[in-house]
C-alpha cells in the first residue's frame, strides 16, 4: 500500500462525525444546538417516592408500619423507586465528625450510610411482596430488570457524591431530597412524591418562635422557597438543582404521617405542597 493510501486510512479512522468535533464543551453556545434537546424518559412509568429518615424512619414502627401497608395496597397501582433519607444516627455522625475536623466528602459517606440502614430496614419489611433493598450501582445499570421482576424497588435516597460532595459548607449540602429529585429526573419518572411529618411546607416554621403566622403553601416554586428565610422541610440544594430540571415539572411534598395522603398524592391529587420546578413542557 502507497503512504498516501495509508494516510488516507488513517485520517478516515481518526475522524467521527459529530456536532461536537472541534468545539469546547464549556461554550455553551457551541454545546446548546446538542445539548439543548430534552433527553428521553427512560422509566417514564416509575413514581418515586422519598421517605424521611428523620420524620419517618425515626419515628419507629407506629409511622413505619402504616406507611408499609399503604405502599403495599399500591403495588398493583405502580411501580415504585422508594428511597429512605437520613435520620438522627446522621447527625450523631455528623456531629462526631466535625469534632474530629473531617472534611465534607468524608461525612458525606458516613452520613449514606444511615439512610441505606433505613433502605434495609423498609426493605426488610416489604420482603414478602417481593420488594428488596438494592444499592446505587444496581439502581444506575439493572433497574428496569428488578422492576420487571417486582411492583417496588428500596434505595438509599443520598446522592453517591461521598469523597466529591462540594467543599462549600462543613455539612454535605446534597442529601436525601437531593439526590431523590436528580435521580427521578435523570430516569425521566412520572413523579417525585417526598413523604415527611408535616402537611407541607409553610411561609415560617410551624414550630418556630412565629408558628401563630405560618401558613401553609399549598402550591409554590423552587425559585420562591430558595428566597424564604428559615427552616424548610427540604434540602436547599434541592431548590437549587431543581432550576436545571429537563423532566419533572413538579414535586409533592405529603405528611407520611396522614394515612391515605401518600395514595392520594400518586394518584395525580393535590394533598400537600407542590413545588414547581424550572423544567419546560416543550
Amino acid at each position: 500500500m502507497s503512504d498516501n493510501a495509508m494516510s488516507d486510512t488513517a485520517n478516515s479512522i481518526k475522524h467521527v462525525a459529530s456536532p461536537l468535533a472541534r468545539q469546547t464543551l464549556l461554550d455553551s453556545d457551541l454545546t446548546r444546538p446538542v445539548a439543548g434537546v430534552r433527553p428521553i424518559r427512560l422509566l417514564p412509568w416509575l413514581q418515586v417516592v422519598k421517605i424521611g429518615g428523620r420524620s419517618i424512619m425515626d419515628r419507629g414502627a407506629d409511622a413505619i408500619l402504616p406507611i408499609v401497608d399503604e405502599i403495599r395496597s399500591l403495588l398493583p397501582e405502580h411501580r415504585l423507586l422508594i428511597l429512605t433519607g437520613a435520620g438522627i444516627r446522621a447527625r450523631h455522625l455528623y456531629g462526631v465528625g466535625l469534632d474530629l475536623g473531617l472534611p465534607v466528602g468524608s461525612l458525606a459517606p458516613l452520613a449514606a450510610t444511615e439512610a441505606g440502614q433505613n433502605g434495609h430496614i423498609l426493605g426488610a419489611l416489604l420482603a414478602p411482596d417481593g420488594v428488596s433493598y438494592v444499592e446505587h450501582e444496581t439502581i444506575a445499570s439493572q433497574l428496569a430488570i428488578h422492576l420487571s421482576a417486582a411492583r417496588a424497588v428500596v434505595g438509599s435516597a443520598f446522592p453517591p457524591y461521598h469523597h466529591h460532595e462540594f467543599p462549600g459548607a462543613r455539612i454535605p449540602t446534597h442529601r436525601a431530597d437531593t439526590g431523590a429529585f436528580l435521580l427521578a429526573d435523570a430516569l425521566g419518572a412520572a413523579g417525585l412524591t417526598i413523604v415527611e411529618d408535616v402537611d407541607g411546607v409553610y411561609s415560617t416554621d410551624p414550630n418556630g418562635p412565629d408558628a401563630d403566622k405560618a401558613e401553609l403553601l399549598r402550591e409554590t416554586n423552587a425559585a420562591d422557597l430558595a428566597a424564604l428565610e428559615g427552616t424548610l422541610p427540604v434540602d436547599r440544594a434541592l431548590l437549587e438543582v431543581m432550576g436545571n430540571a429537563r423532566h419533572l415539572e413538579r414535586v409533592q411534598l405529603v405528611n407520611g404521617l396522614v394515612p391515605g395522603r401518600l395514595t392520594a398524592a400518586l394518584r395525580g391529587e393535590h394533598v400537600g405542597t407542590i413545588i414547581r420546578t424550572g423544567a419546560r413542557t416543550n
